[in-house]
């Protein structure tokens, strides 16, 4: 068992989860909560405190002729117009104050549903037939204790560029890494260091890398910039046997999906709109669909399969839809089940896209991250269509293509990274903040990855290391800075929507440096014809194709 200083030890004073005192439960009140609900009213008593200043200083005017009387009668009128429509201006601040007040607002936090010492004790007597320990992780594991005590474990250091994938394998007890150094690494987390480090043989920046269930976590499956899928074949004794392309897209692979009932096959998706099925057992790849909306592609950044239905499977990508297939339907031309929204992204001119999206723990729920907007859930037993029925907010999401997951073991919390650098962890149901960290040096986080059995967190970003979390803090988080935070992310994302959106997107800047390469072949050719014989140049050209077929430059930490 792992023990991080008193990781183990839990504090019965500073702990209200010890079940010691039963009556009061509720968590003291936050100096930053209590400000956020009594700023309205010290807003109103400011204003009051004004108009009665004002009104003290107002002379009352001089009595004279009749004509000077009418004067002031007239010159009271346009006062009395004057201050009607000042008085319309101010209510139209007011309500403009009152919606930032709102967006920028912090929700109380929720009450604590599980308390230390009554759980404990219950394991230990066992006064439920139907209690057992694996249950008491599991409810210790979503408990809002173990999230609110999350603290920086240590850094893993050996990747020398963004890390942009994290992926434990079923037991937990390894973690895989991915990054623009073109390495992937085998982590033991539980002592910080490497079992394997082996060149993934993609040439641009590693998005996603993924243990294949099979068994003895020796494949590992990958996708990358240069639009390859690749699998590599590892040995018990620490040495990877080699790597082989099993798919290539047309344009950037950013999201691999793995089918739980079929070790065997899994899913990849591209900014090319093209979704393979990838069977390990066959030679070629099979082509599911290629994503289109009013016959126009769609590029696709995130691919997700349900979690207990091996035929469904969604997807996201450069527009604002959330799309539910059915691989049984593919065949026949109908495939997709539902599209999701949110009705109000829909209706307005905001360029949101899908960076990331999840299925919850039984794929009930799909938790999707906008691209400069906020994170929505949908359910997904409503009708084709239906409004979210989630939303957090506080982050930013707009520098890179963003990861988004749950924590805990029924999806109890929403994780996410963001652009100031912070992790931000929402309660499901309430929405409401329950834990801020700052999570990255550089400014972005990334990735996030929830262990499978215990409540550790694993995350990136443009940092060179991967930190790990673990609930060890003593005390819970003050969040004092988080008003302040969410403040500056709004007014950036205000900002940047006034700006001329890009005009050059990830797939255009692929066929791009496509097409530089093959004329710098090209002429390296015919220049070489000049001086070498023609039997070398072709066998030249001929190994240049097979190695570097549509392979752009590595470009650092890829943007949304």
């Amino acid at each position: 068992m792992l023990k991080v200083g008193n990781a183990d030890v839990v504090s019965e004073k500073s702990s209200p989860d010890s079940g010691l005192n039963d009556v009061n439960f509720a968590p003291a009140e936050d100096e930053e909560y209590v400000g956020a609900l009594s700023a309205p009213i010290e807003a109103s008593s400011s204003a009051i405190d004004d108009v009665l200043k004002d009104g003290a200083k107002r002379e009352e005017p001089d009595r004279g002729s009749d004509v000077e009387v009418r004067q002031q009668r007239f010159s009271d009128e346009d006062d009395d117009d004057d201050e009607e429509n000042c008085s319309v201006k101010s209510d139209a601040a007011q309500i403009t104050s009152s919606d930032e007040e709102e967006r920028c607002s912090v929700k109380p936090k929720p009450k604590y549903k599980w308390f230390l010492c009554p759980e404990f004790v219950k394991r230990q007597y066992g006064m439920s037939n139907s209690y057992s320990s694996d249950l008491f992780r599991l409810r210790a594991y979503g408990s809002l204790h173990m999230v609110e005590r999350l603290e920086l474990m240590y850094k893993m250091k050996r990747h020398e560029g963004c890390v942009n994938t994290l992926h434990f394998n079923a037991t937990g007890t390894r973690l895989a890494s991915g990054s623009d150094d073109l390495n992937i690494i085998v982590w033991d987390w539980t002592i910080g260091e490497p079992v394997l480090i082996y060149d993934s043989g993609h040439r641009s920046n590693v998005f996603q890398a993924k243990f294949m269930p099979l068994g003895g976590d020796c494949h590992v499956v990958s996708c990358a910039r240069d639009g390859q899928v690749r699998l590599a074949e590892l040995s018990s004794t620490g040495v990877c046997k080699g790597t082989r392309r099993v798919a290539n897209h047309r344009g950037p692979a950013h999201k691999l999906a793995l089918e739980p009932e079929s070790p065997q096959t899994f899913l990849s998706c591209g900014e090319d709109g093209v979704v393979y099925k990838v069977d390990l057992r066959e030679n070629k790849p099979e082509r599911l669909l290629i994503c289109k909306e009013n016959e126009r592609k769609v590029p696709l950044y995130t691919i997700f399969a349900h979690p207990s239905n091996p035929n469904e499977f969604a997807i996201g990508g450069k527009d604002h839809f959330v799309r539910v297939y059915d691989q049984r339907q593919i065949s026949q031309g109908n495939g997709i089940l539902k599209k999701f929204c949110p009705h109000h992204v829909l209706s307005s001119d905001i360029r949101a896209n899908v960076t990331c999206l999840v299925y919850n723990h039984d794929g009930s729920e799909i938790l999707a991250s906008y691209n400069d907007e906020d994170i929505y859930t949908f359910d997904t037993s409503h009708s084709d269509g239906a409004d979210f029925t989630h939303r957090y907010q506080g982050h930013r999401n707009s520098a890179t293509v963003k990861g988004v997951n749950y924590f805990g073991p029924n999806s109890e919390f929403v994780v996410s990274g963001s652009d100031c650098g912070h992790i931000y962890m929402w309660e499901r149901k309430s929405e409401s903040i329950v834990q801020f960290m700052p999570g990255d040096e550089g400014g972005v986080v990334n990735c996030l990855e929830p262990h499978p059995q215990i409540p550790v967190l694993a995350t990136s970003g443009l940092d060179d290391n991967i930190k790990i979390w673990v609930p060890s803090c003593e005390t819970p988080p003050k969040l004092n800075a988080l008003k302040a935070v969410i403040r500056m992310n709004h007014k950036e994302r205000d900002d940047d929507r006034r700006r001329e959106p890009e005009t050059i997107d990830g797939q255009m800047l692929w066929f791009l440096m496509h097409h530089l390469r093959r004329s710098a072949r090209r002429r390296d050719r015919q220049e070489g014809q000049r001086i070498e014989d023609d039997s070398s140049s072709d066998d030249d050209e001929t190994n240049s194709d097979d190695d570097d077929d549509s392979v752009p430059p590595p470009v650092q930490c890829a943007t949304s």
